[in-house]
């Protein structure tokens, strides 16, 4: 799908207000709203729009600890990859898992918990238990100097 100077202005409006009505969007992108209701069915078809999602504050319900995990494997198997995969995506503490290079981690992920009492608890009890770990190392965030959930639109040809 070819996107157009309206199709990345509505991308870019809905991702900074997910909240925000057909009527108000149709206004800012000058459109009608029913052509601008079109529009946002075509981008949700095409799965540009992935899905609307609110955006928490841990803080305010108590999970104060962000750790990057940096995770090592045994065998760098596609099953062993998978089944690790698999597990990992079932932990509401994940709340990011990537397959990396550059390292000598083969997975990164980015948990949330409420303090060091349940990180230690999701370590030991469920992330070193996972077949073919044998490496964790872990960096805990001290301050989180900014977050971005919007992509770079500017990028896009």
């Amino acid at each position: 799908m070819r996107l157009d100077r309206t199709d990345r202005k509505i991308l870019d409006l809905m991702q900074n207000n997910g909240r925000i009505s057909n009527l108000e969007l149709a206004e800012q992108v000058g459109l009608s709203p029913s052509p601008c209701s079109r529009r946002v069915k075509a981008l949700e078809d095409a799965g540009l729009i992935a899905k609307h999602v609110t955006l928490l504050n841990e803080k305010k319900l108590n999970l104060n600890l962000t750790a990057y995990i940096h995770i090592s494997m045994d065998r760098h198997t596609p099953e062993r990859f998978e089944n690790f995969q698999k597990i990992i995506s079932a932990y509401e503490e994940v709340m990011e898992c990537a397959l990396v290079t550059g390292t000598d981690a083969d997975y990164q992920l980015k948990v949330v918990v409420r303090d060091m009492e349940h990180y230690q608890a999701f370590l030991l009890g469920k992330l070193t238990r996972i077949e073919g770990v044998t490496g964790v190392r872990s960096s805990f965030v001290l301050q989180q100097v900014f977050s971005h959930t919007a992509l770079p639109l500017s990028q896009i040809k």
